[in-house]
């Protein structure tokens, strides 16, 4: 395959490169392009800022969650049929598991796609200092991928400046610049980003940024670079496929509230051979009619604690559901949502589903958080005792009982935990999963699914 593909990075987080992805992929949508993005990590908003507001398709690339031949199987099959894939990078550009390896870091993403990197490197409060940092991104590693720089925040009268010091002394072509937009800057929230719903007059923002990137930035350059990407071979992954004619029926929880699902989990269920119904704990009255399982996926439960709470014929028929053996994995937000009472963004506690006899409430900080490998210490809804599935957590809100049928280490170091509450037909807790860690773990979740409806 020939997939035209670009990434975008910089030296740390907090560099702006969310806001000049954003800013790129609207102008290459402008110019009618089919675009398709990626978000380096396990990240949920940023992907909803492409994808949603863009009108890209978009999709998250995690060389923890898989190897290297799934990785790039997913971005083929994601970028397919586009005239460019833009990625955007994670933290910095090499900042990696325990934030002292490359692995996991969106250079290990640049390396595994063979996919070309710019550099956006800040100019604001230095100027030619910038040139000791773009050298460093360069030289760290011989094969940086990186093939040329953006300067952000910096201005036009110095631009020109070093832009020639820059291609002169590094040999290494400087395709724009961005000027200070405090005007567009896009919120942050405990999570990250605010998303994109919240942002007034968002698609206005975006318009006018691309604007202004079309006439600050060479993107006809961009567009060379990323056509200049070797060609791509990927080969699909095994993925089991239920038997029989009969598909389970799964209801994904999908709304303000519960958010955060990776779409290519979702995409893996269908291919596997279930039907996903989506629905709204928030707005709808019922479960919908004929399922066989349960997704209640994470997101903002918190901030909607109220409005989840005066639903009460919702968080009935999902407590009778799922204590009447209907399969469910619920992940952060959607455990959240199975306690008895949540504690919401406001500090009242407000009733929930009420599956769990336990209170969730606030926290000041992040506790566990970050990549974990999950163990199952026993047998239940996604597999056998021994179990293994990789994801990740991040929250600031904790739990009187965080289960223990799995057992989470960290990749690197000695830190590990027990948690989730698990049984035959049940899992709840704060990891979020990716399925493609361990296509087996839906699976079996699928088959709990089929043996409940008798099909």
């Amino acid at each position: 395959m020939r997939i035209p593909r670009i990434l975008l990075t910089a030296p740390a987080s907090g560099s702006g490169k969310t806001l000049i992805t954003c800013g790129i992929l609207q102008a290459l949508v402008n110019r009618g392009l089919k675009v398709a993005s990626f978000k380096c990590g396990p990240d949920y908003i940023d992907p909803m800022f492409h994808g949603r507001v863009i009108g890209t398709k978009s999709r998250n690339l995690d060389t923890f969650f898989t190897d290297r031949d799934t990785t790039r199987y997913l971005f083929a099959k994601n970028a397919a049929d586009c005239h460019v894939a833009v990625t955007e990078g994670v933290m910095g550009y090499y900042d990696g598991l325990g934030g002292i390896r490359t692995e996991g870091s969106t250079y290990e993403a640049a390396c595994t796609l063979d996919m070309p990197a710019v550099l956006v490197a800040g100019g604001k409060g230095s100027s030619l200092s910038v040139l000791a940092v773009i050298k460093g991104f360069l030289e760290y590693r011989r094969d940086s991928h990186i093939k040329a720089v953006i300067l952000n925040q910096i201005s036009p009268a110095i631009y020109g400046q070093l832009k020639s010091l820059i291609e002169q002394e590094l040999g290494v072509k400087v395709i724009g610049y961005v000027p200070k937009v405090t005007e567009l800057a896009l919120e942050s929230r405990h999570l990250g980003l605010v998303l994109p719903e919240e942002i007034e007059a968002l698609k206005d923002k975006l318009n006018r940024l691309a604007k202004l990137l079309e006439e600050t930035l060479n993107l006809d350059e961009l567009l060379r670079i990323a056509g200049e990407a070797s060609e791509f071979k990927a080969d699909k992954p095994f993925v089991p496929i239920l038997s029989g004619a009969e598909r389970p029926v799964v209801g994904v929880a999908q709304d303000e509230a519960f958010c955060f699902t990776y779409l290519d989990n979702l995409e893996l269920l269908e291919e596997m051979g279930a039907e996903l119904v989506p629905f709204s704990p928030l707005e709808d009255r019922k479960l919908p009619d004929g399922l066989s399982g349960l997704i209640l996926s994470g997101g903002y439960p918190e901030l909607h604690a109220e409005a989840l709470s005066r639903n009460a014929s919702m968080r009935e028929a999902v407590r009778d559901a799922v204590t009447g053996g209907m399969p469910c994995i619920a992940e952060c937000g959607g455990f959240l949502y199975l306690h008895r009472e949540l504690e919401g963004s406001d500090g009242a506690y407000y009733p929930m589903a009420g599956v769990l006899d336990a209170k969730a409430y606030r926290t000041e900080r992040l506790g566990r958080f970050g990549y974990i490998t999950l163990e199952a210490k026993e047998d239940q809804l996604l597999g056998k005792k021994g179990t293994l599935v990789r994801g990740h957590e991040f929250h600031y809100w904790d739990s009187q009982r965080c289960g223990e049928s799995f057992h989470a280490r960290k990749p690197v170091g000695k830190r590990e935990w027990d948690c989730v509450c698990a049984g035959k037909t049940f899992y709840a807790g704060f990891p979020h999963l990716f399925y493609y860690s361990n296509p087996r773990v839906p699976f079996h979740f699928l088959k709990k699914c089929k043996e409940y409806k008798g099909c």
